[in-house]
């Protein structure tokens, strides 16, 4: 994918969920690289760098403006 960065790592699917409903519903393009072998041979990922995160270098700063503010205490809120 050209123009595609990694900008995170992750060694477990429930570490970015939220993380990846919060950049569909940005509409910002990503993909996760070895989300899906993950699941499969968890073992093998970690050794491969575990779950990338790729955006495009264009979105980079917005991308890393969400994870910064969904690993803030400040962006929690309770109802």
């Amino acid at each position: 994918m050209k123009g595609f960065i990694t900008i995170a790592n992750f060694t477990y699917q429930s570490e970015y969920v939220v993380l990846k409903l919060l950049l569909q519903r940005e509409e910002i393009p990503f993909v996760f690289l070895n989300e899906i072998a993950s699941s499969i041979l968890p073992i093998t990922i970690q050794g491969k760098g575990g779950i990338r995160l790729q955006v495009h270098k264009k979105d980079e700063k917005q991308v890393l403006k969400i994870i910064n503010d969904l690993s803030s205490d400040a962006s929690l809120e309770i109802v």
